[in-house]
């Protein structure tokens, strides 16, 4: 009787249980570690639109020395980061549509790196750039201008050195979404483009002096305030790393 009655009423219980308690643990793990559409005004949504303009004046100045310079050396720089931040530059359009969100910001540049109150170029250094400049570490339409003008040796050292403030900016852009961002994509995405930006400014570093020049600022202040900030076990950047190691 006791075995009649569990088939009956005990068993169908306990199925019903377990689809439930089977359901339940589906929508926990959905809401715990399912994906998200990150808000239009959150970081993930701000570094994919500020990186992205930030990407397209590199990408400009490397088009630019290219036929600037017979240093091939210099042009393998430029290409290599021409070619890579053209490619980031799509993969960020591509989070934007993926996410639903626009392409185009809807607040000030820069605004999202505010909300944790980043040290270095948050969003409170924009009172302080010069006429021009959109974000910090940019070069000026002037400086541009005369990025164009230039060829040879002054070419070079002018865009290594443009080229390296940029990527200090960018580094710290990159470095804030590291800290503030939600999606596995952001995060990923720009911790490879602070190892890779750091090797290269090592790189534009050791390129300047073997022209008897020197970046505008001082970089190895600068890398050394980097690596005091990493966390112990983190992977220090490699020179050069970024495809440069041959330079």
């Amino acid at each position: 009787m006791p075995r009649d009655r569990w088939r009956t009423f005990g068993a169908p219980a306990l199925a019903v249980v377990t689809v439930v308690a089977l359901c339940l643990g589906v929508l926990v793990g959905w809401l715990a570690f399912g994906e998200r559409t990150p808000p239009d005004d959150g970081a993930d949504a701000g570094f994919a639109r500020d990186m992205s303009e930030h990407h397209a004046q590199a990408v400009q100045m490397s088009m630019l020395v290219i036929p600037r310079t017979e240093d091939e050396d210099v042009r393998r720089l430029a290409v290599d980061i021409g070619t890579n931040q053209s490619a980031e530059r799509g993969v960020m359009a591509t989070w934007l549509r993926d996410w639903g969100l626009p392409l185009a910001r809807g607040e000030e540049r820069m605004a999202w790196m505010s909300m944790e109150g980043m040290a270095g170029h948050d969003h409170a250094a924009m009172d302080d750039l010069p006429e021009g400049v959109p974000m910090p570490g940019m070069a000026s339409p002037t400086e541009i201008q005369e990025l164009t003008d230039a060829s040879g040796e002054e070419a070079e050292v002018l865009f290594l050195q443009l080229m390296t403030t940029h990527h200090i900016s960018g580094v710290e852009m990159a470095e804030a979404a590291v800290a503030q961002g939600t999606q596995p994509e952001v995060l990923l995405a720009a911790q490879k483009m602070v190892d890779a930006q750091e090797g290269e400014i090592i790189l534009m570093r050791d390129m300047l002096a073997e022209r008897d020049a020197a970046p505008r600022e001082d970089v190895d202040a600068w890398l050394a305030a980097q690596e005091a900030a990493e966390p112990e076990d983190a992977p220090a950047p490699v020179p050069g790393s970024g495809g440069h190691g041959d330079h």
